[in-house]
């Protein structure tokens, strides 16, 4: 191998692992943005959190509830716009009962950059506890298979959000006892 092939391939190998990297954090990102109470100091309510979500997605996105549980629950949203809605059903004070907590955490991750270098694929499973204010609580997991793009200015953006439900468990309404009304964590 010649010493510029060595180059070419050092430097792809270092945008693989930079393009991982990127699309981790917006996974990241994206669900810390959806956790209830919402973390991110400085939002001032449920329109500014849908407006730091949207930014991580691109214009021709596709969120999408798929297989037996979520299609009929979430369906599917094509465009920026049409995600926007989806989002505005979650927030806003429009859910009765009110969710007062949910929290995700994600495993399993694996991340698939394409040859192109600008197309990838994630894949994660992911756990949800849900408590809402009359004292229904559940437990919720789901596998995600998302795409993403690198845009002309180098940002990564999600393309489709897609869902399928793993499992949903009734919990009692004391399995939490301490949690927080609003989220303090990330005040100066």
């Amino acid at each position: 191998m010649t010493p510029d092939a060595e180059i070419s391939g050092l430097i792809r190998r270092i945008e693989v692992l930079e393009a991982e990297a990127d699309i981790r954090r917006i996974q990241a990102r994206y669900m810390f943005l959806c956790d209830t109470p919402m973390p991110e100091h400085g939002v001032q309510n449920d329109a500014e959190r849908i407006d730091l979500i949207m930014a991580l997605y691109t214009e021709d996105a596709v969120w999408e509830g798929v297989g037996e549980y979520y299609n009929g629950q979430f369906g599917r949203a094509v465009g920026a716009p049409a995600i926007r809605k989806h989002f505005e059903g979650f927030w806003g004070g429009k859910t009765d009962p009110a969710l007062i907590l949910n929290c995700h955490y994600l495993t399993s991750e694996q991340i698939h950059v394409h040859a192109s270098g600008i197309t990838a694929d994630g894949q994660w499973v992911h756990m949800q506890p849900w408590l809402f204010s009359d004292g229904k609580a559940l437990l919720r997991s789901s596998r995600l298979n998302n795409t993403f793009r690198k845009e002309a200015d180098g940002t990564w953006k999600i393309t489709r959000t897609r869902t399928e439900n793993v499992f949903v468990a009734p919990l009692s309404s004391t399995w939490a006892s301490d949690y927080p009304s609003k989220s303090v964590l990330m005040q100066p």
